[in-house]
């Protein structure tokens, strides 16, 4: 048990001196609020909510061997290829294969890269920008959350919209790979994927003088 004593304390009186009145010992006993204390910590354990991790979904490619008559063949008009390389550049061009177009440079600012993607999807999908207006329904409670994720899913898996190939070179940052997952959530571009470059993409890459070295 816990007290504080806060007696006068002091030596005897000497003799022949005048007695002065006894000071009574007082004890304060602290053991109710250590009680308390502890209450007070069990109660916020169990009524504060822990923060939950949140998780980025990623598309990564799949080491599993396809048969060739098997493969999701992308069409040229749907493909856009975006490649991260050094000093926070991107090097984008549309197409697959032979039918590829000139590759274009730009930047992670949002009238580069971001103002490219929502472009590209409003040509590709006519009903892209619904998806923003499903979005602030949600928001002031005119639908519920899953109608929402039901709207957003149907819109962003429309079968001739626009699929974006994400590849990195050695130069790119970790925070490039970052911004550039952003940018896809951003813009609400729910077709892209992650996949290896290859060495035509590295070699457009070097050749390209307009890159900073």
């Amino acid at each position: 048990m816990a007290d504080i004593d806060s007696s006068g304390g002091g030596s005897s009186p000497k003799k022949g001196k005048k007695k002065r009145g006894k000071k009574l010992s007082t004890r304060v006993d602290m053991t109710p609020m250590v009680d308390l204390g502890f209450l007070l910590i069990t109660f916020f354990m169990l009524t504060t909510s822990m923060s939950k991790p949140q998780a980025m979904e990623i598309n990564v490619p799949d080491n599993t061997k396809i048969p060739e008559n098997q493969e999701t063949k992308i069409k040229a008009s749907q493909a856009m290829t975006i490649l991260l390389t050094g000093k926070d550049q991107i090097v984008y061009y549309f197409g697959v294969g032979e039918e590829v177009q000139e590759p274009q440079i730009t930047d992670y600012s949002a009238g580069g890269i971001r103002k490219i993607l929502l472009d590209e999807a409003r040509k590709r999908n006519p009903s892209f920008d619904s998806i923003a207006v499903y979005e602030n329904q949600f928001k002031s409670g005119k639908i519920s959350e899953e109608l929402y994720k039901a709207n957003r899913l149907r819109i962003q898996g429309y079968k001739n919209g626009l699929i974006i190939l994400i590849k990195a070179d050695d130069k790119a940052r970790y925070k490039n790979f970052v911004d550039i997952l952003d940018e896809m959530l951003i813009t609400n571009n729910g077709r892209y994927a992650i996949v290896d470059i290859a060495p035509s993409d590295l070699k457009m890459i070097e050749t390209n003088p307009y890159l900073k070295k």
